[in-house]
């Protein structure tokens, strides 16, 4: 095996000192583009690369964002883990994803892994966090961002769409689409997301004298919603409208309606979604939903983590973006209505 260069190595080709060759190599540190050019210069020649974990010893800092996400086969959170993960690496950070589900036991088991590999900090994307881990992450100094999920503690930032006006938004296009049997398949209750999202549909629908006409849990998930469907839609006294609580549990409800029932969309059925991911605008589904600005979310989420990075005295912060209804082909269009 051939010798390990080091920093020393580096310095001595380059003439410079060893400090001068760790500043090149630490993000933001303050060094002339001489020196830079002829640190980096040598380091290439030499094939020397900076030993990241050797560093965080020293400086306290790895460098590193702990991301943890649930719901990875939502095609939302694949294109969200890029924006945060780009946004983050804009700033000098790397990411570490760990995987997830809702249980608050799980959850709490991997964030408390994630403090074993000392990240700076931990973004939760979708996954909650215990009051017992709170504390942990609170007296090391580790700060937390919730990313599309919220959550009753002060201690916590969060940055999610506006979930509440969303669903409202959907409730009064569907009233104003002539639709009286609305229905609402709805995501995980635990959480907000669902729950925002539910409780401005429902007020919608009540500002216009309606009701649910019916409901099913499916906690977001792709079989289970398509089950909900086909109990749904059974009978001959059938919904004309449905609210999925996202756009991956409304492309299940429409292969059913349409591959197994028969039925048209929206000819006989209206179906909305939330969320917008790319396959909505696919020609095979065409969905009419509420879009969740990804990139903003991203951008604010990354933003508030360097802020409590710089200070950890910041307090807190809670952001909510508010998303486009966006009209397409799965849902009847109210005369007067567009984009």
């Amino acid at each position: 095996m051939p010798d390990k260069v080091t920093a020393l190595d580096v310095a001595a080709r380059a003439g410079v000192s060893r400090s001068a060759v760790s500043r090149v190599f630490t993000p933001g540190a303050s060094v002339s583009k001489r020196t830079a050019d002829k640190v980096r210069q040598a380091a290439d020649a030499l094939g020397y690369r900076p030993n990241v974990l050797a560093r965080s010893l020293i400086t306290g800092r790895s460098r590193i964002i702990g991301l943890v996400v649930a719901y990875l086969e939502n095609h939302f959170y694949p294109e969200a883990i890029e924006r945060l993960s780009r946004k983050l690496q804009e700033q000098g950070y790397h990411v570490l994803v760990f995987l997830s589900s809702n249980s608050g036991e799980e959850a709490d088991e991997v964030m408390a892994e994630l403090l074993d590999y000392q990240v700076d900090g931990i973004i939760a994307a979708s996954v909650g966090m215990s009051n017992d881990l709170t504390q942990r992450c609170e007296a090391a100094g580790i700060p937390i961002v919730l990313f599309n999920r919220a959550q009753d503690d002060d201690r916590l930032s969060a940055v999610t769409s506006d979930n509440y006006h969303g669903g409202r938004k959907l409730a009064e296009f569907l009233v104003a689409g002539g639709h009286t049997r609305i229905a609402h398949v709805a995501g995980w209750e635990g959480a907000s997301t669902q729950r925002d999202r539910e409780a401005g549909f429902v007020a919608g629908l009540q500002a216009a004298g309606q009701t649910l006409f019916a409901r099913g849990v499916s906690d977001f998930n792709f079989e289970q919603a398509k089950d909900v469907a086909r109990e749904m839609f059974a009978g001959p006294d059938r919904p004309d409208a449905v609210f999925c609580a996202n756009d991956h549990m409304a492309f299940a409800v429409m292969d059913v309606l349409r591959f197994e029932l028969g039925l048209s969309v929206p000819g006989d059925v209206s179906v909305v979604g939330y969320d917008d991911v790319t396959l909505a605008a696919w020609p095979s589904y065409d969905l009419t939903t509420v879009r969740q600005p990804a990139g903003q979310m991203a951008e604010a989420t990354v933003d508030i983590l360097m802020d409590r990075l710089a200070d950890p005295d910041t307090k807190p912060r809670r952001v909510a973006l508010d998303g486009p209804l966006v009209l397409r082909g799965s849902a009847r269009i109210p005369k007067g209505w567009t984009s």
